[in-house]
């Protein structure tokens, strides 16, 4: 895939993605012929009201629900025509999730909620948990590794979903509207740290969100309406 000016490499690119539901009279399309590209070292927003295509967009290029046409690129390769084993590689190494529930254990510790991707790699158990306690560091929650979610506010829960779609280091980083459950200032609070400190140069994250609030952190913003792209525009480069 190519290079993008300045930017950054195409991390992920989709190309005439189609997904439909229902056959006949019944056939409803939930996306329709939506090409984008998703750089490294941005921040790539998705907006749209609800029923625009976005969650399953996202359940598309993230390796979850096949689409009906078009393909979806990711290291060069087309995601879709993987080996079933080769898709749950996929996502478990090259992909991380921030769930807007955040989805987090409540019989585990933050710590242990933070290693579960690791030890689904076959990490050590002990590895894991050092590991894990070391981005609970990064993430600012260093001393409440050894406490259970249900003890940390929304924005500290929020911290560790971050903490544990970051431990196993993936290229792409999904956040499924992340401050729906945040108040205001938590929720600028988390992006401003997301767009200083989780992204790199090696890593693309992909936003969904209704927040305009947040909007400022984007470095480009996708619009979809009725399953389609309607504009994309990166900041500080043509549109």
């Amino acid at each position: 895939m190519s290079k993008v000016g300045e930017v950054g490499r195409v991390a992920l690119k989709a190309s005439h993605l189609d997904k439909w539901f229902g056959e006949g009279e019944s056939k409803t399309f939930a996306v329709r012929d939506v090409s984008f590209e998703a750089l490294a070292g941005e921040m790539l927003f998705i907006v749209g009201p609800s029923g625009s295509g976005k969650t399953t967009l996202l359940s598309m290029i993230s390796g979850i629900l096949k689409p009906n046409a078009g393909e979806v690129f990711v290291s060069e390769k087309d995601l879709w025509m993987l080996s079933s084993n080769e898709l749950a590689d996929f996502r478990l190494n090259k992909i991380g999730f921030v769930f807007q529930d955040f989805h987090l254990f409540p019989r585990l510790t933050t710590a242990e909620n933070v290693a579960i991707p690791l030890i689904l790699r076959r990490v050590d158990w002990s590895e894991a948990i050092d590991t894990a306690r070391k981005y609970l560091d990064i993430v600012g929650l260093k001393n409440k590794a050894d406490l259970p979610p249900m003890k940390l506010s929304g924005g500290e829960q929020q911290r560790v979903a971050i903490a544990r779609a970051i431990a196993a280091q993936p290229d792409i980083l999904i956040f499924d509207e992340p401050t729906a459950s945040l108040d205001g200032d938590t929720g600028r609070k988390i992006l401003e740290f997301v767009k200083t400190e989780v992204l790199n140069p090696n890593r693309c994250i992909i936003i969904v969100t209704h927040d305009s609030r947040i909007f400022e952190y984007a470095d480009a913003i996708m619009k979809m309406e009725d399953g389609k792209v309607i504009g994309i525009e990166r900041v500080g480069h043509e549109k």
